[in-house]
Order: C-alpha cells, then sequence, then structure tokens
C-alpha cells in the first residue's frame, strides 16, 4: 500500500473518544487526537516557540550557538547542521534532520506527524511542511479531530524555494522540487518535479 492509500485509509477512520489516554499519548501513536482538548499540546508548542525565538534572535550575533542549540532542540540532528533563521516548529520532538543538511530562512514545519530531513538535503527558503489532516466530516471536524502524517526527505533532496509538502509524502533519493511547488504525493527518487500539485517532468 502506498502513502497516500495508507493516509486515506487512516482519514477514513472514525474517531473515537479514549478518556483512558491523553491527548500526547494519541498524537504520539499518530492516531485521532484533538488539539484543543490537551493542555499540555498547547504547553509543549509554547515552550518550543520560546526557545525558537532566543535561537532565531541570537543567530546573528552568534550563529555556531543557535545552530548547536537547534541541533539539540529537535528530536534527532546529524552533524554539519546549517540553517538560517527564523525557523518555526510546533513538535520539536517529531524532526528529525540528518548529517550536512542545509535549511534557508523562514522553515515551517506544522504538525505533529514525524518530519525526517535526509542527509545532505537542501531546502530553499520559504519552505512549508505540512503534517496534519482535519477530519473531512464536517460534523466530526467541529469536534476538534485531527490527525497527523509523517513526512520524509531522503538523501540529497533539493527543494527550491517556497515549496509546500504536503501530509504523508515521501520525496524519495536526489530528487528536485521545483520552487513554487505544492508536493501531494510520493516523488520516486532522482526525479524532478514542479507545479501545483507537483508531477515529474524529467528524471535524473
Amino acid at each position: 500500500m502506498t502513502n497516500p492509500e495508507r493516509m486515506k485509509a487512516a482519514m477514513a477512520e472514525i474517531p473515537v473518544e479514549d478518556p483512558t489516554r491523553t491527548e500526547h499519548q494519541k498524537l504520539s501513536d499518530d492516531e485521532w487526537f484533538k488539539y484543543r482538548a490537551g493542555p499540555e499540546l498547547a504547553a509543549m508548542q509554547r515552550a518550543t516557540l520560546a526557545r525558537l525565538r532566543e535561537l532565531n534572535a541570537g543567530y546573528y550575533e552568534d550563529p555556531e550557538g543557535s545552530t548547536a542549540g537547534l541541533a539539540a532542540l529537535v528530536g534527532e540532528c546529524g552533524d554539519g547542521l546549517d540553517f538560517r533563521p527564523p525557523i518555526y516548529l510546533e513538535y520539536k520532538e517529531r524532526v528529525r534532520f540528518g548529517r550536512d543538511v542545509f535549511i534557508n530562512a523562514n522553515l515551517m514545519i506544522l504538525g505533529s506527524g514525524i518530519v525526517t530531513i535526509g542527509d545532505h538535503a537542501l531546502i530553499g527558503p520559504d519552505a512549508r511542511f505540512y503534517t496534519v489532516n482535519h477530519a473531512f466530516d464536517v460534523d466530526i471536524r467541529r469536534e476538534g479531530w485531527e490527525r497527523a502524517f509523517p513526512i520524509t526527505l531522503e538523501a540529497d533532496v533539493w527543494l527550491g524555494g517556497s515549496v509546500v509538502i504536503c501530509p504523508g509524502v515521501t520525496i524519495g533519493r536526489g530528487s528536485v522540487v521545483a520552487a513554487g511547488s505544492v508536493v501531494t504525493k510520493d516523488v520516486p527518487p532522482m526525479s524532478v518535479v514542479a507545479g501545483n500539485p507537483a508531477r515529474v517532468i524529467r528524471t535524473l
């Protein structure tokens, strides 16, 4: 089953209340959860954003210190991280950077899906990673249910500026995403994709 098929099947499931578990536990298990019903989630985000504000502001006088701080903040980080502020993350522990990753200004990672950025990736300015889906059913959506899906960039991926990556997407090794593209489905390795929705325009 492909990632889009798995996501479609997961989104078709009907969320069920489970008062024995916290919303954070449900989030961590990649299940349906209610953000507004879990005050611990808002507290986690506020703490992350406060730390990112410090790192973003401190970069200009101490880029090495801010870079080390970001590497320590996220769930995993290889050697050689290089970033340009500002950077915005909601769930720091769900973000994983490989080795020698370069991140240009204004990276935003929203939602609780695990985001893995592989070794030697190049992330252009204003990249957006959206990992969360809300329920399609209006009544369920009004109840506040949401569900996140992972985004994975394999090694040596290059994202141009202002790229949007949608929930559940994997971008294969060595691929290039043209500036302004909106990636809604998996990208094969060694491919160039462009457009909205992004489509393969050539192989490498």
